[in-house]
């Protein structure tokens, strides 16, 4: 740890626009207008600076109803494999809010909407995607400085440019959120409420000294605080609160909140981030004068944790006064993506419960960074150029532009590229440092003085030092790098002579150039020993006869091309290898064949897109589907596998492997549905599988393949119940370079995509509003269309399902067949995916590969649950509380490198 901090300190201070944050109107306050231009002082007293960035370019963008001054510019960086980074002073060992703003604006006017990895330090800190282009996109992080810097970077663009609008720093005082996990976890946060708030607008700063964003519980949006009890009401006071302890929480918030006059308060909320482990604390105060004879005591309900319930909360008794705060928290609690919560009465209390605040983060593994850290940091003091301070670690998340590293969870630099950097000087004796170091690139700069001893390199197998003005002798110790391959060191000022071991090593050496170094004796073992312009032209020789070589070898192999691959059977290469993919290529069947294995096209077993499909079977035994049409050559494990094709006498046919459980939709609503309906875990794998057959489709294939007709019929289902997606006979290639495929509408009815329907323009979001539709039928067991099931105002699924889903009733749609067999938690992330899907717009919808994320996480979710159905929860560990609320609850295994012994602390402030 000490080396790591000396690292830090020593590196950052070579950066000429690290950021003072003395210019603020409050110690630890830095409010970055990115972008900007000037000074300023905005409408609440904060104090804004243009950003000092020298790369980037900024963009003056305008919005509806934003008239705030520092989201009327931004700074965009190019879409490459360079991280981007902002790096700002803090005070070591002092907790800070960083938060980062995001408003896009359509500043580079091509509706392209971002997506882009934003980090902190090393650590990946999130991915924004932006779905909006008037909406403001708002993360905050809570960390420990354990350094007098700290890197805030954006890199990895998916799509657009990554860009940036606001950057603030807060500095905490005291022991405001302090955890005992901090110097291994950051805190995200995610939720944060003020309830009873009088008006939407949040409260902050100069409410909260501090300046945290507390969003107020008016602010209706989908998905957000629903549930809420008849009965809630809001009350408030005009009284002060003494808050002056644990996280402060402000004045303001704590005069107003929710009481629960039925005697119940119950919400929902959608975690960003989770599930995971998290620390959460609710804040209240007692407001409201209660008689003598009155009281309020009520429990607080977290479904799945009964434990929770057990403990009492009464606030006037636990704050030891009216008007005082009593913070309840958990250090670390186990929570779900979407958390129900309540708060109940008890049968003796007179007054139902009431709620003042709440506020929930998630821990965030920090990354510790490269080994090669420190050293990285040396090179950037010795290269002081301004190409050097590229700011933030060496690897991660992004190398620097002038290295490149290994994938190693703590990374190693094994290349340095600084061919023709103008570099003076010696040769760093820092670079012997890099043991993981495979290749140098020094050539072509005005190094001088020896060459330093590599021993330390032991993986170095490319060295590059030519054109330099380097002294001395080529040193001995070279050769005892057992994998070095090229050594190049000519026009340089080297003496003496050249060490046998070179010449004797499998070796490419040049060495020409260097008047007073000469040969010396030996080297009958050297591929290539270049000293003199001869060399040079031998060695452009080899390579013109290694070229020639290479060009018959191909020409060979083309020529032996099988005949059948001239039939006019349109190919797709993969450029991502799938490792259940077949080894060789489809098989061509003779039509005698085809007409053998299905007895003479006896059996139809079904029809798509590509017209009539047989059933048949081979003399080996192997069941197979027949189709007639022309097929694209794809092979993963969740498509349907085509097996080959036979076309004679103008007849074309495609042969498929037969898929014994017939259509997901014959399994949902159709007759394999008679008393044996697939339960919900095996309908969350259905749509793992397909979506990972899609996202193959969408990534996996060069060109892009768009499939056009997703759709449950076109999910068929294995003898083991895998699900594989088929019929791809009105599938688009996508066209590299362009945003989507203009086309004649095709597709189904219920699953079309309306934005394609009404501007012709295909792109694969066109396919994720498909498997929308699909997801909704998985949940509901409904079919897409319906003029009887969906009410009087819907006829079909999303209209229907939107309207429940947006109203907090998933149970209106939920298939019941499942039986409540099934956990509610899974349940709503899935339903709530499925509406993002289903957005009518597609830049507002996410990617396949997203969608598939959170089905896996459902997935996880809903054995986890499963399990405890079943009564096999394990009890990884015990808990122990700091007062009197003796709550907590969180599984070991979620909280990564933590031991048993530190995990068991939920703490009631």
């Amino acid at each position: 740890m000490a080396h790591k901090k000396l690292f830090l300190l020593l590196f950052f201070l070579v950066f000429p626009f690290l950021l003072d944050s003395s210019s603020a109107q409050m110690p630890g306050f830095v409010s970055l207008d990115c972008g900007g231009t000037e000074s300023y002082t905005d409408e609440i007293g904060l104090i804004w600076s243009p950003d000092p960035l020298a790369y980037g370019e900024t963009v003056n963008i305008k919005v509806a109803n934003e008239t705030r001054r520092q989201y009327t510019t931004l700074r965009h960086f190019p879409a490459d494999s360079r991280k981007y980074c902002y790096n700002l002073n803090v005070t070591s060992r002092t907790r800070y809010l960083i938060r980062a703003t995001f408003l896009y604006g359509n500043f580079d006017n091509s509706n392209v909407y971002p997506k882009f990895d934003i980090s902190l330090g090393a650590t990946h800190w999130e991915t924004i995607v932006i779905s909006d282009a008037n909406a403001l996109e708002v993360r905050e992080l809570i960390f420990l400085a354990t350094s007098p810097t700290i890197s805030m970077c954006l890199s990895n663009a998916t799509t657009g440019k990554p860009f940036i609008s606001t950057l603030e720093l807060r500095q905490f005082n005291g022991s405001v959120y302090y955890t005992e996990f901090e110097e291994e976890f950051y805190l995200t946060v995610s939720a944060r409420i003020n309830f009873g708030a009088d008006s939407e607008a949040p409260v902050r700063y100069p409410d909260d000294p501090f300046d945290r964003l507390w969003a107020s519980d008016s602010l209706k949006k989908a998905n957000y605080l629903v549930d809420v009890d008849p009965g809630t009401k809001k009350v408030s006071t005009k009284m002060p609160i003494a808050v002056n302890k644990d996280e402060m929480p402000p004045e303001i918030v704590m005069q107003t909140a929710v009481v629960g006059t039925n005697g119940s308060l119950t919400y929902r909320l959608n975690l960003d981030g989770f599930p995971g482990s998290g620390w959460a604390v609710t804040y209240f105060s007692e407001i409201e004068d209660l008689a003598s004879d009155e009281s309020r005591k009520f429990r607080l309900q977290l479904p799945g944790n009964s434990d929770i319930g057990k403990a009492i909360v009464n606030i006037e008794e636990n704050a030891q006064g009216k008007y005082r705060l009593y913070e309840p928290g958990y250090t670390n609690i186990s929570l779900p993506f979407v958390l129900s919560f309540g708060f109940v009465k008890l049968s003796d209390s007179s007054r139902g419960p009431l709620l003042n605040a709440m506020e929930i983060n998630k821990y965030l593994k920090k990354n510790e960074g490269s080994l090669d850290g420190p050293i990285a940091a040396n090179l950037v003091l010795h290269f002081s150029s301004d190409w050097a301070q590229e700011g933030g670690d060496p690897c991660l998340p992004a190398s620097w532009s002038w290295i490149r590293c290994n994938t190693d969870l703590q990374p190693r630099i094994v290349l340095v590229k600084l061919s023709s950097q103008n570099l003076t000087g010696n040769i760093p004796i820092d670079l012997t440092k890099l043991s993981g170091l495979t290749e140098l690139w020094l050539d072509g700069n005005s190094l001088t003085g020896p060459i330093p001893d590599f021993t330390g390199c032991v993986d170095l197998s490319i060295i590059h030092l030519e054109n330099n003005q380097l002294t001395g002798e080529l040193p001995s110790t070279l050769t005892n790098l057992p994998n070095l391959k090229e050594l190049y060191v000519q026009n340089n000022k080297l003496s003496g002579t050249v060490p046998n071991g070179l010449l004797n090593k499998d070796l490419a050496l040049d060495y020409s150039g260097n008047i007073n170094l000469s040969k010396g004796s030996g080297g009958s073992r050297t591929n290539i020993i270049i000293g003199s312009s001869v060399g040079a032209g031998l060695l452009l020789i080899a390579a013109i006869v290694s070229c020639i070589c290479l060009h018959k070898g191909k020409k060979k192999s083309n020529e032996q091309e099988p005949p059948g691959q001239s039939l006019s059977v349109q190919k797709l290469v993969s450029s991502k290898s799938d490792a259940h993919a077949p080894s060789e290529v489809a098989h061509c069947f003779t039509f005698s064949e085809i007409e053998d294995a299905t007895k003479n096209f006896e059996k139809k077993i079904g029809s798509g897109g590509f017209g009539v499909v047989y059933y048949g079977k081979m003399k080996d035994g192997k069941e197979i589907a027949v189709k007639v049409t022309l097929l694209s050559r794809i092979h993963h494990r969740n498509l349907v596998q085509f097996l080959g094709y036979c076309q004679e006498d103008a007849r074309s046919m495609l042969v498929y492997e037969f898929m014994h459980n017939g259509t997901l939709k014959e399994h949902l609503y159709g007759p394999l549905t008679r008393g044996r309906s697939i339960n919900w875990i095996k309908r969350l794998e259905i749509a793992e599988d397909s979506a990972k057959g899609i996202e193959y489709l969408h990534t996996g294939c060069i060109p892009a393949i768009i499939h056009r007709d997703l759709k449950t019929s076109n999910i068929l289902l294995d003898k083991h119940m895998r699900a594989k997606v088929a019929d791809f006979g009105l599938s688009k290639l996508a066209v590299d370079g362009v945003s989507h495929v203009s086309s004649i509408v095709r597709g189904t009815v219920g699953y079309l995509d309306p934005e394609y329907y009404i501007s012709q323009q295909l792109t694969d979001k066109s396919d994720v509003y498909s498997f929308g539709v699909i997801l909704l039928e998985l949940i509901s067991g409904q079919e897409a269309i319906s003029n009887e099931n969906f009410g009087v105002n819907c006829r079909n699924i999303v209209q229907w399902a939107k309207l429940h889903i947006e109203s907090g009733n998933i149970q209106g749609i939920i298939d019941p067949t499942l039986r409540n067999d099934y956990d509610i938690q899974s349940m709503w992330k899935i339903a709530e995916r499925a509406l993002m899907c289903v957005q009518p717009h597609g830049h507002m919808r996410p990617s396949i590969s997203e969608v598939l994320k959170e089905i896996q996480e459902a997935i996880a979710l809903e054995k986890e649950a499963a399990i405890m159905r079943a009564g096999y929860s394990d009890e990884t560990s015990r808990y122990s509380a700091h007062s009197s609320l003796n709550i907590g609850i969180v599984g070991a295994d979620h909280f990564l490198s933590i031991d048993d012994e530190s995990i068991a602390r939920p703490s009631a402030r």
